[in-house]
């Protein structure tokens, strides 16, 4: 058993040794194998080192040639601006050379000849600015004479109002002459009564079974007429009858007046006036100017101006509104003192109408300057309204002034040689002397006496100025 043991222990012991002589084998050999790789990776990096080395040397040679080819650039830039410096300077003395020469031929200074340069350029400014501005006055005026003429004749034609005008009645005829003497009754008693009533005259006179009320206030002669046409038929006519008739005839009239006016608002189709306000819109039926019934011509001044708001995309019922009312100061004008359109203002402030209705009845006829849309269209749908044919008559006296005063007005200007007023007075052309007046003073000529006519004539409708310059030359052959 020892034995054994020994020889296993030997065993073991050379075993050991053979493990350890293997183990030194091993680390030996991994040691060579590792410093043949460090050997390998460092030869390696020592060939990547030196081509990283060369790239930079190359990189260096290349912007060491950029630079040299700068140096160089920068070398021929600073001969070239010495050269551009020389140059200039050779100008300069040329230049100085060729003003000295100049000024000694022109016997004028550099200032002198600057002034005289600047003052043909502004002349030369001025003609182009002012042929620009008559250019363009041309295309607006045309163009807006032509939407004018568009909104204009689509309103007229929209309203298709009688040309004829109402106007009323003073002559009451009587069934026979004997009927005088009983309107005349016991020493004028019954005549006088009525007169007195009533507030107007009665002209009996040789006229064949008529009799004529004279009176200057509408209503009031309206009222005698109906009382006095009642008492006709009546027969019975003495002063307590001639009162009870002016009485019934006074309360029919409110109610025609009334109706009138609602006749008027309902056919404009406005609503919410105030009563009062339709009540003295109703007496204008019996109311007329130069033979033009004023009620009609306020209805058709609305009708008017709300289709030409229409056009302009305005508020076609304030200006029918505005167009309805604005002569309702001539209902009043006998009673009140001042212009009816100042005293229709007032009335339609008093009676709770708009700013605005209220601006455009003062402004209708220029007592005030017409500031909104509202007063312009009215002002232009009532000179509309008057103006057209059959619309208003005019004395024979007022329109030979008229023409008169047109052309003194023209005449009154330095340049005119002679003018002549045309066309009924709505137009009027104008010689000038051609060689005072030039074509763009002409155009201002025509645009002042524009101004003039309208600050100092009172006219329907527009008057064109014309504005005539002819040059002729005339040689004779002999």
């Amino acid at each position: 058993m020892r034995e054994e043991a020994r020889k296993l222990q030997d065993e073991a012991r050379t075993l050991i040794e053979l493990a350890k002589k293997d183990a030194e084998t091993i680390k030996k050999e991994s040691r060579i194998e590792a410093k043949e790789e460090a050997h390998r990776i460092k030869i390696e990096g020592e060939k990547e080192l030196q081509r990283w080395e060369r790239r930079i040397s190359q990189k260096e040679e290349n912007l060491d040639r950029k630079r040299e080819a700068l140096e160089r650039k920068e070398a021929g830039l600073g001969s070239k601006e010495q050269e551009l410096s020389r140059i200039k300077e050779q100008l300069g003395q040329l230049e100085a050379q060729q003003r000295q020469e100049l000024e000694r031929v022109s016997r004028l200074s550099q200032e002198e000849a600057k002034e005289l340069l600047l003052r043909d350029v502004e002349r030369e400014i001025q003609l182009e600015v002012a042929a620009r501005i008559k250019r363009g006055e041309e295309q607006v005026k045309e163009e807006s004479e032509k939407r004018a003429r568009h909104i204009i004749t689509t309103a007229i034609q929209r309203y298709a109002g009688d040309h004829t005008a109402e106007s009323t009645v003073s002559v009451v005829p009587l069934p026979s002459d004997e009927m005088k003497g009983r309107i005349i009754g016991r020493e004028g008693r019954n005549i006088r009564m009525l007169e007195t009533l009533t507030g107007i005259d009665l002209i009996i006179d040789d006229t064949p079974e008529a009799v004529v009320i004279s009176g200057f206030n509408p209503i009031r002669r309206e009222i005698a007429r109906m009382a006095l046409e009642k008492l006709i038929l009546d027969g019975r006519i003495h002063p307590a009858r001639i009162e009870e008739m002016v009485e019934k005839a006074q309360k029919e009239m409110e109610v025609r007046v009334k109706e009138a006016g609602e006749r008027a608002c309902f056919e404009v189709g406005i609503t919410g006036v105030h009563p009062e306000l339709v009540k003295t819109l109703g007496r204008l039926l019996y109311r007329t100017s130069y033979a033009q019934n004023v009620l009609q011509h306020s209805i058709e001044v609305a009708l008017i101006s709300g289709a030409m708001a229409s056009e302009l995309h305005g508020d076609p019922a304030m200006l029918k509104r505005a167009g309805l009312l604005h002569d309702i100061g001539k209902a009043v004008d006998s009673e009140v003192e001042g212009p009816h359109a100042q005293i229709g203002a007032k009335l339609a402030q008093k009676y709770g109408e708009p700013a605005e209705i209220v601006r455009a009845i003062a402004g209708h006829h220029g007592e005030e300057e017409p500031q909104t849309m509202e007063a312009v269209l009215v002002c232009a749908a009532d000179a509309i309204s008057a103006a057209r044919p059959g619309a208003r008559m005019e004395s024979l006296d007022n329109y030979i002034k008229r023409l008169d005063r047109l052309e003194k007005v023209a005449n009154s200007f330095n340049g005119v040689e002679k003018s002549y007023a045309i066309q009924a007075g709505r137009e009027i052309r104008i010689i000038v002397k051609p060689e005072a007046i030039d074509d763009l003073a002409a155009q201002r000529l025509a645009r002042d006496i524009v101004s003039r006519i309208e600050t100092e004539l009172e006219y329907p409708g527009q008057i064109k100025v014309t504005v005539v310059r002819e040059t002729r030359a005339v040689e004779y052959a002999k």
